[in-house]
């Protein structure tokens, strides 16, 4: 507990001396701070990101959520039509805030010869490069976070930026096995208390997962994912940042709780019928532990975007998000981690193994969920609704495990849902009216403000960053694709 008093206070104390900076700028590390805070500080500005904003827009563009009629809070995401003042927080939030703090545990560690916080660092402003390239494209990188040494860093392609990202993984595990010096943050590492075997195994799933992002690119590399799944050696529990407190305290709760549910009132997320009736369809538990009932005690949500149809009716008379004052904020999980090697060995070992690494990903998904493995087998079992069935078509294959991340991600990573369903295009999207729920689909938002048929894959620079940086030039749209995106 005194751990988490002193997080708290110090995270409050970073995040305002961070207000308004950009990335051209260093944050004001308090004088004599322990690298191990500073740590802190930075995993609790990644989990107010993911946990919030992220949550928030992820939930809309995975179809897990969309807006009711008689809330407008975020209408410009649920019509597609984000502007260029939406990112500014996020933006500020990762660079100023997580990528300068990590940059400083970073340098510290070094000098200390602390291999393993050094590592431990690394990994984490790996995860939160990777999240940034993977929402806007080119970003700052090489050039990035100099401080006064360059104040307009020119964008790195996020095709350059991946390979680069791996290296320093690389690179910070090398430098960990020739010299294994354990982490000395101990607890104030919120996500697996400075554990180096759990960061190590982090370290391997987060490689495996930025290269099957490269799947459908020329930068595939089956070789290294191949030796990746012969070494075998990924997270054997979620990463997560869990130190909010179970009752409700303001800035003390998960971000998109202590925002969308107790400040904004519980008004602007009901349940989209994309994922509310692909779960009732196949009799999946998870609903309840993903939505909220309605007063009446029933599941009801609508179309993503089809909020006209019910004008004037109240949130409360539909399924909202299950997010609890305490609910953690997950980086990476044992269920994704298992979905992920199923869709290596489908691509890459000719499918052998698949299944178990599909089933298993279900079944995790469950136990995060606070679910039994007996209601996840009675799913996957023979004849269950989510029985593997091996394909010789790979993508055939594919789309099965992927279908059951994006129901395994609600509000585990909603974000992550999005960057995968964009990937692999699994969840489809239909015309509507053409779709199946039941098999897992998604539509077009019905108010959106795109031409037909088409959807946001990234989101627009920052506005502020844009005035400030005369090397960022601004997107000309939203639909327009990442690197990654070539199927």
């Amino acid at each position: 507990m005194k751990n988490i008093i002193r997080f708290l206070f110090l995270a409050i104390l970073i995040t305002s001396c961070e207000e308004d900076l950009n990335i051209n700028t260093n944050p004001n590390t308090p004088v004599g701070a322990d690298k191990s805070f500073i740590l802190t500080a930075a995993q609790g500005s990644i989990a107010r990101v993911l946990g919030g904003d992220l949550t928030n827009l992820g939930g809309f563009l995975a179809q897990y959520h969309t807006q009711p009629g008689t809330a407008s809070q975020y209408l410009e995401i649920d019509t597609y039509n984000m502007n260029t003042d939406y990112a500014n927080r996020l933006w500020n939030e990762l660079y100023a805030g997580a990528l300068n703090d990590l940059e400083h545990v970073k340098k510290v560690s070094d000098e200390e010869n602390d291999t393993g916080s050094y590592l431990i660092a690394t990994l984490l402003q790996t995860y939160t490069y990777q999240v940034l390239t993977d929402l806007f494209g080119s970003i700052p990188y090489s050039e990035a976070l100099l401080g006064a040494g360059n104040i307009n860093p020119k964008p790195d392609a996020g095709e350059t930026i991946y390979p680069a990202l791996i290296e320093s993984i690389d690179t910070a595990l090398a430098k960990y096995n020739s010299d294994s010096v354990a982490s000395t943050v101990g607890t104030q590492d919120i996500i697996y208390s400075a554990n180096m075997s759990d960061w190590v195994k982090f370290a391997n799933t987060l490689k495996l997962k930025m290269y099957l992002r490269m799947a459908y690119t020329s930068q595939a590399n089956p070789t290294a994912v191949n030796a990746l799944l012969a070494a075998n050696n990924f997270i054997s529990s979620d990463a997560k940042f869990s130190v909010y407190s179970a009752i409700k305290e303001e800035n003390k709760n998960n971000p998109f709780y202590d925002v969308q549910i107790d400040r904004l009132g519980d008004v602007n997320n009901i349940a989209s019928l994309s994922l509310l009736n692909f779960y009732t369809d196949n009799s999946d538990p998870r609903i309840d532990a993903v939505y909220r009932k309605n007063t009446a005690g029933l599941h009801r949500g609508i179309d993503s975007g089809d909020r006209a149809s019910v004008a004037s009716v109240l949130a409360t008379a539909f399924s909202r998000p299950n997010i609890k004052p305490n609910t953690p904020v997950y980086l990476l999980t044992v269920s994704e981690s298992n979905f992920l090697q199923a869709e290596a060995l489908i691509r890459y070992a000719g499918g052998t193994g698949a299944d178990a690494k599909y089933n298993a990903g279900v079944l995790n998904s469950f136990l995060t969920y606070g679910l039994t493995a007996a209601q996840a087998n009675a799913l996957t079992g023979s004849g269950g609704a989510y029985e593997y069935v091996p394909s010789a078509t790979v993508e055939t294959a594919v789309r099965q495990v992927m279908v059951q991340k994006w129901a395994s991600l609600a509000y585990v990573n909603n974000i992550e849902a999005f960057f995968e369903l964009t990937r692999t295009k699994y969840p489809e999207i239909k015309t509507f009216g053409t779709q199946n729920y039941t098999i897992g689909n998604l539509i077009v938002s019905r108010n959106s403000v795109l031409p037909a048929g088409q959807t946001p894959k990234t989101l627009f620079y920052p506005g502020d960053e844009v005035k400030r940086n005369s090397n960022l030039d601004q997107k000309a749209s939203l639909t327009e694709k990442i690197w990654w995106d070539q199927k």
